[in-house]
Formats: structure tokens, C-alpha cells, sequence
């Protein structure tokens, strides 16, 4: 193994890091930082074209390399790297190139960061497109086979959501050794905050990229704000959000007092002018970014069950908790006009980061969990044998698949 006076983290990233456009995005340069501060040497490697909205990793001492699919390019290039860490940003790029890391880096430490479990957004959108509950079969899917299968791969997977933590262990009964519990990072912007009489209108901030942000708009336009606008005639909603579609800015109104405002420039300061966050989320995994960063900027917020999950309990929650237009709307008003109520939501925001999401919380306690892994990793290699048959067989079909795909676009 190469020599380095500082561990090499490689991050094969699925695109390159936009904290201004979404969660992933913040999630993925908290880690990234998490790391520098663990003195590693990172190199961050992207198939993904850059969309100019991405955070300039070079300013960060970080390497940027650009790599190809299904191209023997990578295999040299990792060769040369020698990474003692490789974190895949999503169980795809593992199965893209996790088989090309055990082949020619064999020791290093493979990670996963799922963001959220897509096999469980996908089960629930299915289940939501149907109007039905989630069934077995919905969670037993070919997407659940493939995300589960790159989990066991690894020696290590980050999970985002305690929901997501326990269904995993319980449901599928994936060894906790496997995992660890990572959630997105928020400290409470306690000071300088705007007060309740200082702010104005109800927000909604979401990547339009995602799924379950443009349905949850769209859901407000046609079923919630017709009722919430007639309680408050006075009062606007504000949505924000990376690369909105034709569908998404036709919803804007002046008349109706639903503006659809594009990217938010600087989302946070959007979010503590707001008086409520507005997130009726109808499907969906993981946590929800916009919901933490309402609770950071003293921002109370009404949402669904779906929104609530892995972050605080409905009778806990920093505002209030609804499942119906009505509910929805009846609970944002009260939020929005009753301030003994507000401030006591807000205060519950603030005790939720305090005590669930601080960085303190989880960093140290990770990397020493890396440490302790890359000191035994034989043995936890060894108590995984399901992994290790899972990996011979992705060595014996992936890789030939990648191989094919190579081989045929070379001869065209």
C-alpha cells in the first residue's frame, strides 16, 4: 500500500455537491468537511456533468477528478490512488464501481451513504400513485434487492433516518454492525433571529428534482391553499426550489397569493423570514432537510407524518403534524396568527436540533467507528459472509456486464 503522510478518502460521488439545492447536497459536504478535519487527503470522483450550481471543491482542498462509466480509465486511476476509504455516494455508485475497488484496492474501507432508502421512497410513491398503504410486496421490490444487497458489500453504511435504521435491522435483519446511524447535522441558529412580528408569510423550500417536493406543491396549490388563503386573505405562500420545471412556475399566481419563486439564492435567509414552513410531504424516505433547517432558522412548520418521521414525534413536533387539506390548513392559520403558540413550536424546534442533530452528537463517535474498522476490518469482513457472497457474484456478473457495455462501445 502506497505511503501517505495522511489517509486518502476517495468519494465516488453520483453528482457533484450542491448544498444550495438540497439536502444531499448539505449532507454530502458535511461529510466531506468531517473528514478534512480528520486530516484525510480527499479526492471527490464524478461521471456527473457539472451543472454550475455546485460547490467549488478545490477551494476546500479537495481534489476533483472527473471519471468514466464502464470504463477500465478508473481501474488505473484507483490503482494509482491507493484510498485507505472509499465512500460511495449511493448504493448505484456502488454498484457501478464497487466491484472495480475490491478488484484493484482490496483492503480499503468501503462506505455507503444512502441518503435516504430508496427502495422505501420508491415502495411509498408506488403506494401513494395506488392510494393504498405500503405492502410487503412494495418493500420486497427489485429496487429494495439491489439497495440491500450494495448495504451487505459494504463494510460500513450510513443511514440517515432512525425509522430507516430500524427497519432495516428488524425488517430485513441487516447486522447493526453493518450500519451507523448518521443523521443530517443542525445546530439552532438561537441569536439574531427576526421575531414573530418581523416575519411574514408561509415558505416552502424543495428540489424540484425530487419527487415528492413537486407533488407536495402541487398538493398546496389544488387542495390545501384554497382553504388556508381564504382563513388568511392577507398572508402569501412563498415556493422555492432548484430547477423547477415548466409544470412547477405555471402554478404561479399573483392573485391567488401562490408565489412560485424559483432557487432560493440563500435558502436560509428565506427560511427565518418566513413565519411557517409549509412541507405536507405525501411519500418519501430519509429526513427531511427542509423541515431541520426551519427548526435551525426559529422557523415553526406544519407537516405530514412523512415529513415528521426519523426527526420528533407528532405531539412533540415544532408547529403541528396534519394528514388532511383541512387539518393542514386549520393548523398553519392558528400557527401563523397565535404566537404563544409559535413561540412554544419554535422552542420545541430548538430542543429537537439540541438534543437529536447536533454535530458534537455523531462525528466523533464515527470516526472512531472508522478507526476501530480499519484496525479489525478482517474479522468484521469475515462475520459478513452474506457480503462476501453477494460481492463474489457481483465479480462474476457486474463486472462483466460493465465489461460488455466497454467492449461493445469500443468497437462502434
Amino acid at each position: 500500500m502506497k505511503i501517505s503522510e495522511s489517509p486518502v478518502l476517495l468519494v465516488i460521488g453520483y453528482v457533484w455537491p450542491e448544498p444550495k439545492s438540497s439536502a444531499a447536497g448539505t449532507r454530502m459536504m458535511q461529510l466531506l468537511q468531517l473528514f478534512a478535519s480528520a486530516h484525510y487527503k480527499i479526492v471527490f470522483a464524478s461521471a456527473a456533468q457539472k451543472s454550475g450550481f455546485e460547490t467549488a471543491l478545490n477551494d476546500w482542498g479537495i481534489e476533483e477528478v472527473v471519471i468514466q462509466l464502464n470504463h477500465p480509465s478508473f481501474d488505473d486511476f484507483v490503482q494509482a490512488l491507493q484510498p485507505q476509504v472509499v465512500l460511495f455516494d449511493r448504493y448505484f455508485m456502488e454498484e457501478q464501481f464497487g466491484w472495480r475497488i475490491s478488484k484493484m484496492v482490496p483492503n480499503a474501507l468501503k462506505i455507503l451513504d444512502t441518503e435516504d432508502l430508496h427502495f422505501l421512497r420508491h415502495a411509498r410513491h408506488q403506494a401513494w400513485k395506488e392510494n393504498r398503504e405500503v405492502r410487503v410486496s412494495d418493500l420486497q421490490s427489485d429496487y429494495a434487492k439491489r439497495e440491500i444487497a450494495s448495504i451487505l458489500r459494504c463494510d460500513c453504511t450510513l443511514v440517515i433516518s432512525s425509522y430507516e435504521m430500524e427497519l432495516l435491522q428488524n425488517t430485513f435483519k441487516i447486522d447493526a454492525k453493518l450500519l451507523f446511524y448518521f443523521p443530517l447535522l443542525m445546530e439552532a441558529e438561537i441569536h439574531n433571529l427576526p421575531a414573530f412580528e418581523q416575519r411574514k408569510d408561509f415558505v416552502f423550500i424543495g428540489n424540484f428534482w425530487h419527487e415528492p417536493n413537486w407533488q407536495a406543491v402541487k398538493y398546496l396549490k389544488e387542495q390545501v391553499w384554497p382553504i388556508l388563503s381564504k382563513l388568511l386573505p392577507q398572508v402569501s405562500l412563498q415556493i422555492y426550489g432548484a430547477y423547477p420545471s415548466q409544470k412547477v412556475l405555471q402554478l404561479h399566481q399573483v392573485k391567488q397569493r401562490f408565489m412560485v419563486n424559483g432557487r432560493a439564492t440563500h435558502a436560509a435567509d428565506v427560511m427565518r423570514q418566513a413565519r411557517v414552513c409549509l412541507a405536507p410531504l405525501l411519500f418519501g424516505a430519509g429526513l427531511k432537510g427542509k423541515l431541520l433547517e426551519a427548526m435551525q432558522q426559529g422557523t415553526p412548520s406544519v407537516t405530514t407524518w412523512m415529513g415528521a418521521e426519523g426527526i420528533a414525534p407528532a405531539n412533540d413536533w415544532p408547529g403541528f403534524v396534519a394528514h388532511s387539506p383541512e387539518t393542514i390548513a386549520q393548523a398553519a392559520a392558528q400557527l401563523y396568527s397565535e404566537v404563544d403558540i409559535w413561540h412554544k413550536a419554535q422552542t420545541r424546534g430548538f430542543l429537537c436540533l439540541q438534543h437529536g442533530f447536533r454535530p458534537d452528537l455523531f462525528e466523533a463517535s464515527f470516526l472512531a467507528h472508522l478507526n476501530w474498522l480499519t484496525q479489525h476490518l478482517v474479522s468484521h469482513r469475515e462475520a459478513n459472509f452474506m457480503g462476501a457472497i453477494l460481492l463474489h457474484h457481483t465479480l462474476a456478473s457486474t463486472e462483466y456486464m460493465s465489461r460488455w457495455i466497454e467492449a461493445k462501445s469500443t468497437h462502434v
